[in-house]
């Protein structure tokens, strides 16, 4: 047995939107700073693209403490089926023995554009070692990787559109 299914123009076009990395509207004066780094992969075989420093200042996160919420300035948009996934740099737990939080960081895409903060991704880190742990201006200290991702046969979405940002899904 056959089946053919006729898709719209637009209904591709929200399915398969392309994959970027934007900087957030408020944050656009960021772009004229000399220093500005848009998120990039270190080389051409590295699955992350890299988030910089872009605090104009050393980020502190004191021995045994959470840091605040610090922004990545930037959001992401990807297809339906995708989902970017935030990461702490692998040398954050090798040498400075501090981790994300919420271990990874789940982007959906959804989240992109929101209604509450635009889809602008964020991070918070552990520092569960006896030092304090200091990001520089600039430096990468996280890293996106977009992946696909299934659901089940019988999933019957029935739940809300989302309409906010961090844990408004929940």
């Amino acid at each position: 047995m056959c089946f053919i299914t006729y898709y719209t123009n637009e209904h591709l076009n929200e399915y398969y939107m392309t994959r970027s990395i934007e900087i957030v509207k408020r944050h656009y004066a960021l772009r004229e700073d000399k220093d500005y780094k848009m998120p990039s992969r270190a080389t051409s075989h590295s699955a992350g693209y890299d988030f910089y420093n872009l605090t104009g200042e050393d980020i502190l996160i004191p021995a045994g403490e959470w840091s605040k919420a610090i922004t990545t300035f930037h959001k992401a948009s990807m297809a339906q089926d995708e989902v970017l996934k935030i990461y702490p740099r692998s040398s954050f737990g090798f040498k400075h023995q501090t981790v994300l939080v919420n271990s990874v960081g789940i982007i959906d895409s959804d989240y992109y554009n929101n209604e509450q903060n635009e889809g602008e991704i964020y991070v918070k880190f552990w520092n569960y070692g006896d030092k304090e742990m200091v990001i520089p201006a600039g430096t990468a200290f996280c890293q996106g990787i977009f992946q696909k991702y299934l659901i089940t046969d019988s999933d019957s979405f029935d739940g809300q559109l989302r309409c906010g940002g961090i844990g408004s899904t929940t």
